[in-house]
């Protein structure tokens, strides 16, 4: 090399690094090369036979007393301690063989007191000493992929190593750098954000490879490596199930309305079916007819959105139905007939106008830079819109242009409040037979727009035409008002904000009657009349009830009003029961389809777990404080405080004799518990990780523990033994766990995607029956796979339909529906789980209608 950049040749600099890295790899190729051919000798002279992995049934060496020697290492090997943190893990260190220098020899399995194969030091969040990776068993080579680029430092290469540590890094590093050339065409990047589609590489992905072929998998989370061990039954992963899962699942029920943030998004179609959305889910509601729900009601769903829907229209024929988007252009729309009217939600809030029935776009115009919060066509007069929102009310004359796309003209007059006060917001409006507007402000007061022919000197464009002035006032609800409704008897509804009345007005804005919607749904956020004299209504705390004004309001459909994250199914009852932000616990029936009961919890609440016998639930929170409920008084029978940060899970054992409480402080507080699970008493603490607390679960004789921490490590715990951290991790690869929520371990590795950066997947739950795993993960999707899943890029089946991470899943107790949490959509959706070992057929679903698709209505 040194003759090859002498400066008389003079060459391009580029040719000589090109030719020097080319040197370099053939270099460490021969280094390697002499490498397994040393490894080979040392076999030889130890009379080992090459076997890759010990037969499970041969029995273990002997072990010699203190000091322990691990099988298959020289005389000069010994074991070390090594501490990091607050935990100090046994490695096997080597000492130089005889043989050419820089080879290692490490064990072919864990054995007396060697933690894991080939010294690594933690099976996830921390690092190996000997580089990137192991040297495998005896008479096997592997190459192991490095947890970063080529370019960049590797880990564990610092020059202040011990001179022991030294050989055996120096020997990973050429495989490592063998793995990069056989890698070098296929250059990644580390992903830039959150694309499920994005390519591994980079120190933010994810990567698996096969070390110790036989004994260990190996993976990477932004570059550190994760070892999980193979149970002794499995002896390649060959024999493991491949594809998705027999078992499907179909949309059953979805608790919520989204009321907080929307408006006009409550309507009757003429079948009787109730209209709505949440999330990206618009659901058709039967409040009779239909099996499921409260008075025997049943839910249909549309699930052809890609985000959360913002806005809803109802063609006149009651049957087709207009939904728009949000991240896409839609925000509000109308219905008349042949035509739609959009309002996106740009800055300049681009009108436009589409004609449904070939999906062209007739006509566009910037609205204003000012919010609009409601459109609409005048049934009279199809060339006339109105749009409305912050301080203005426009009104818009519409000349289609013979149909042909882009031939329209839309021409605006500026509503003028003249002696009346403008007010900041106009949310809603309402068309009167006779042709007048009605409209609804924040300041609480219904204004009367009247017809009125323009002055004919100066007609403006077109000639003259009507124009709209404010011909009365009517001071209608303190605060504002949020929703207007035309009756078929020709009365209006009005719905407010502040004061939550419902009232009834007559001709000349005379009030008729009126009702109060209790205080704990919220304000009234939309109105839509039902059969008869019913009245449907939509409120700011997501619920939809039904009534009338004189008999009162019951809520049929629920829901969370902020990002959910608790979640547990009932052990024996189709009962669910969540937790969020909003400071509610709520219990969930899941045949009835209805609440069964909630509380205010006055905290946050994270998450929760029943006890075995249903009586009471345990709940966490956001301060360290953590309660226990009675199911059936809701009275709070336990309130204990484990440090100041937030809790992330707590877990009962299969018993019911302990209770597991893991914290942000990275301690796991364990609890003894009563029969009856109203009285608990400290057991004691795991201290180990290094990281905040994430999942955990219990073996099924509930001694163990298997936890994951923020940093993504994997530790084992013997409760019953005194709260210890299990050093020698191989020990747990037989051991069979109650439950699987763990997202991080050998049966569940598969689900993680190519490219993650390892908060892709936020909760995981197996069935009870052992055969599919649910993932619930940062891209709005629910993912189904097979059980066990430990095979990289693992197929599942994903269904969409929330409109934000889906923070939680878990199977009922009889795994015929799967639960799912929204995060910030707030909303609950109940899966049924069907296929192998499950009975009924999937629920009807609406098909789409001929009109307007989604597809192109986003099309601008």
């Amino acid at each position: 090399m040194d003759g090859a950049g002498g400066p008389g040749e003079g060459p391009a600099p580029e040719a000589l690094q090109s030719l020097s890295r080319r040197l370099q790899v053939q270099e460490k190729e021969m280094e390697l090369v002499k490498a397994a051919l040393a490894e080979a000798l040392r076999l030889l002279r130890l009379h080992v036979p090459p076997t890759p992995l010990q037969d499970p049934g041969t029995p273990a060496p002997p072990r010699d007393s203190s000091p322990a020697v691990p099988p298959g290492l020289p005389p000069t090997c010994g074991p070390s301690l090594v501490s990091r943190g607050t935990q100090t893990e046994t490695e096997a260190e080597t000492e130089p063989s005889p043989g050419p220098p820089g080879l290692s020899n490490g064990p072919p399995a864990p054995q007396g007191g060697s933690e894991e194969p080939g010294g690594t030091q933690s099976e996830g969040g921390g690092s190996s000493s000997s580089g990137t990776g192991s040297p495998g068993p005896p008479g096997v080579l592997r190459l192991v992929q490095p947890p970063q680029r080529a370019d960049t430092p590797r880990r564990n290469s610092s020059s202040s190593s011990s001179p022991s540590e030294r050989p055996r890094q120096k020997l990973s590093r050429k495989a490592a750098s063998s793995a990069n050339l056989l890698l070098r065409s296929g250059s990644t990047e580390s992903r830039g954000g959150k694309d499920p589609l994005s390519s591994p590489g980079g120190p933010g992905s994810r990567r698996s490879n096969y070390n110790l072929e036989g004994i260990s998998v190996k993976m990477f989370l932004r570059g550190r490596p994760i070892t999980m061990y193979l149970p002794s039954g499995i002896r390649s992963l060959e024999e493991l199930p491949s594809g998705p899962p027999p078992e499907t699942l179909s949309l059953d029920w979805v608790y919520g309305y989204r009321g907080r943030d929307s408006r006009s998004n409550l309507f009757v179609l003429r079948s009787g079916e109730v209209v709505y959305f949440i999330a990206c889910v618009v659901v058709l509601y039967r409040p009779e007819g239909g099996p499921g729900g409260p008075g025997g009601g049943g839910q249909r769903h549309y699930r052809g959105h890609t985000d959360c829907v913002r806005c809803l229209a109802v063609h006149p024929d009651g049957v087709r139905v207009a939904s728009g988007q949000t991240a896409g252009v839609d925000k509000d729309g109308k219905d008349q007939g042949a035509f739609l009217c959009v309002v996106d939600d740009s800055n300049e809030h681009m009108l436009s106008v589409w004609d449904c029935s070939r999906g062209t776009k007739l006509a566009e115009i910037k609205s204003t830079n000012d919010s609009v919060l409601a459109v609409g066509f005048s049934p009279r007069d199809s060339s006339c819109i109105v749009t409305s929102g912050k301080s203005h009310v426009h009104f818009w004359n519409w000349s289609g242009g013979a149909g042909l796309p882009g031939n329209g003209t839309l021409t605006r007059k500026q509503g003028v409040f003249g002696k009346y006060k403008k007010p900041k917001f106009i949310p809603c409006f309402v068309f009167l037979p006779d042709g007048d507007i009605l409209t609804g402000d924040s300041e609480g007061n219904i204004l009367t727009w009247g017809r009125s022919l323009s002055d004919s000197r100066t007609p403006g464009r077109g000639g003259a035409k009507e124009t709209y002035g404010i011909v009365a006032q009517a001071h209608a609800h303190e605060g504002s008002i949020f929703a207007l409704c035309l009756r078929r008897d020709g009365t209006v509804l009005s719905g407010g904000g502040r004061d939550r009345r419902l009232v009834q007005w007559g001709p000349g804005l005379v009030a008729l009657q009126e009702a109060e919607i209790p205080e704990h749904f919220g304000a009234v956020r939309a109105i839509a009349e039902g059969l008869g004299s019913e009245l449907l209504v939509g409120t700011t705390k997501n619920a939809l009830l039904r009534g009338d004004l004189a008999q009162g309001f019951s809520p049929v459909i629920q829901g969370h009003t902020d990002e959910l994250w608790g979640l547990c199914t009932h052990p024996f009852q189709n009962r669910f029961l969540t937790c969020g932000h909003d400071r509610q616990l709520c219990l969930w029936d899941g045949e009835g389809h209805a609440l069964a009961w909630s509380i205010d919890l006055k905290e946050t609440g994270l998450c929760a777990d029943f006890h075995p016998s249903g009586a009471v639930v345990a709940v966490g929170l956001n301060t360290g404080r953590w309660l226990v409920l009675d199911t059936e008084t809701q009275e709070i029978v336990s309130d204990i405080t484990d440090g100041n940060e937030q809790l992330s899970v707590v877990r009962y054992s299969p018993d019911g004799l302990y209770l597991a409480i893991g914290s942000h402080d990275n301690m796991i507080y364990i609890y003894s518990v009563s029969s009856d699970g109203a009285k608990s008493s400290r057991f004691g603490r795991c201290v180990g990780h290094s990281s905040f607390i994430t999942h955990l679960d219990w073996s099924k004789d509930g001694s163990f523990i298997m936890s994951n921490s923020g940093d993504y490590e994997i530790l084992y715990w013997d409760v019953v033994g005194g709260c210890k951290l299990l050093r020698n991790r191989y020990d747990s690869r037989d051991r069979e766990w109650a439950t699987y929520t763990c997202v991080l371990g050998f049966h569940v590795y598969g689900v993680w995607p190519d490219g993650s950066d390892g908060t892709d997947i936020n909760s995981l739950c197996r069935s009870h029956n052992e055969r599919v795993v649910a993932v619930a993960d940062d891209f709005c999707k629910v993912h189904l796979f097979q059980y066990p899943c430990a095979r990289a890029k693992a197929p599942s089946l994903v269904y969409g339909g929330h409109g934000s991470h889906v923070t939680s899943v878990r199977f009922t107790h009889d795994d015929s529906h799967l639960i799912s949490l929204g995060g910030k959509d707030a909303s609950i959706f109940q899966w049924r789980v069907l296929g192998a070992g499950s009975a009924g057929p999937a629920p009807a679903t609406p098909s789409r209608t001929p009109s307007l698709s989604p597809a192109s209505s986003l099309d601008v």
